[in-house]
């Protein structure tokens, strides 16, 4: 169980297991939560070992038993009325961790992908099961119980705050209609499936992109340095923070649906690529994987759509007289210079890239921009889970994680002349 709360840290000492076998039903019911010290929720569910990966009743049980045990619990305590605060169900789930297992004699699946559990009796046996074993765990752990009241409702307050700067970028994308971001060099074209949106890093990169850009359907918005690290900030801090405002106002999404508060609405997205471009060396590599975090967290509907992409700029321009052609790795660049020079790198001149602002626009273009010769790689997810322990290893606060990756993958690093 503590394996899913991947890098976080555990508020509680030991995680929850929960068993029932409901008789007149003949649903079996195991459970296994914890909470941690993260902002999200991380639910995990089975129906007869397999993944129901769009929940279903059996879900829908486990989240009522939670909030109403919660809730009756934090009422009866008057902690609630102390904070002055008032708690919604999401409330109840931020940085929790759970496994939920039931065994079905005939499962009915629902939904897109047919793993949506859609057996209404199963809804009342998780919640009556989860709820007797929650129950009196906060009556013989009253410490822990307070824990997790104090988180929930730290959740709440900062729910309020994170509504309120969600209601500044709705504002400023919908009402303002025209009122695009001042660095933003849009395109021409107005027809979604043809534009392109390149997040380019720094002002100096952004010149020379607006320079080399087709106009006609390549939109530019340069960020400023690294964007805030989302893995580690509350989210109303996100919300407030410039460079993701702009990038919420230049896609011209919203953060909201009626199925999902939180859920970005992408009806009136202007671009249908998003091409993160940054330098080629290390500190790019980190603004690219900063800007991933955040969408990662906050547009995954994005890379759901096929609409992410990256950006392959060149390492090496390798030239010999009139010869010249660009190396985009290490190996490709001991190629050229066998190719053009014979295996020598003293009868070539040998250009390393270090940044896209020492690139002329007409380089850039041809390399790195033109639909043509570029290379783009489509970001896509292969399991959510995966993804949330990287980047939560990767960005988030604990070091120890970060530091035991990094060093058993060092022998795979390769260091440029």
């Amino acid at each position: 169980m503590l394996d899913k709360n991947g890098n976080r840290n555990p508020i509680i000492a030991q995680p929850l297991y929960v068993e029932g076998l409901d008789e007149a039903s003949n649903v079996m019911v195991e459970v296994a939560l914890t909470y941690n010290d993260d902002f999200k929720e991380n639910i995990f569910s089975y129906v007869n070992n397999i993944n129901t990966i769009e929940g279903g009743t059996h879900v829908t049980g486990f989240r009522t038993a939670l909030t109403r045990v919660f809730k009756s619990y934090g009422d009866k305590e008057g902690l609630f009325e102390r904070a002055k605060v008032t708690v919604e169900g999401d409330d109840f789930r931020e940085g929790l961790s759970a496994i939920i297992s039931v065994k079905v004699p005939e499962p009915q699946f629902e939904g897109q992908t047919k793993t949506k559990l859609g057996n209404s009796e199963v809804s009342g046996v998780v919640q009556t099961t989860v709820s007797r074993v929650l129950e009196a765990y906060l009556e013989e752990n009253p410490k822990e119980a307070k824990y997790v009241i104090s988180k929930i409702i730290l959740a709440a307050q900062a729910r309020v705050a994170a509504k309120k700067a969600r209601d500044m970028v709705q504002r400023k994308t919908v009402l303002t209609g025209g009122g695009l971001p001042g660095k933003l060099a849009d395109c021409s074209d107005r027809d979604p499936e043809r534009c392109e949106l390149y997040l380019v890093e720094g002002d100096s990169a952004g010149g020379t992109a607006k320079q080399g850009r087709d106009r006609g359907y390549q939109a530019i918005l340069p960020l400023r340095g690294k964007i805030l690290n989302v893995e580690k900030a509350m989210e109303h801090k996100i919300y407030e923070n410039e460079e993701i405002r702009n990038m919420y106002t230049a896609l011209g999404v919203t953060v909201g649906t009626a199925e999902d508060p939180k859920a970005l609405n992408i009806a009136k997205l202007r671009y249908h690529k998003l091409i993160i471009m940054t330098d080629a060396d290390v500190d790019g590599s980190h603004i690219a994987t900063l800007i991933l975090t955040f969408i990662f967290r906050y547009m995954k509907e994005l890379v759901q759509n096929g609409y992410v992409y990256i950006a392959q700029p060149p390492l090496y321009l390798v030239k010999k007289g009139k010869d010249q052609e660009y190396a985009y790795s290490e190996e490709q660049r001991k190629a050229l210079v066998t190719k053009i020079g014979g295996g020598k790198d003293d009868s070539v001149t040998i250009q390393r890239y270090k940044g896209l602002g020492e690139m002329n626009a007409d380089q850039l273009w041809e390399t790195t921009m033109d639909p043509s010769r570029r290379t783009l790689k489509q970001v896509t997810i292969e399991s959510v889970a995966e993804a949330d322990r990287i980047f939560s290893m990767l960005m988030g606060d604990e070091v120890a994680p970060r530091r035991e990756f990094i060093e058993s993958h060092a022998k795979y690093a390769k260091i440029d002349a």
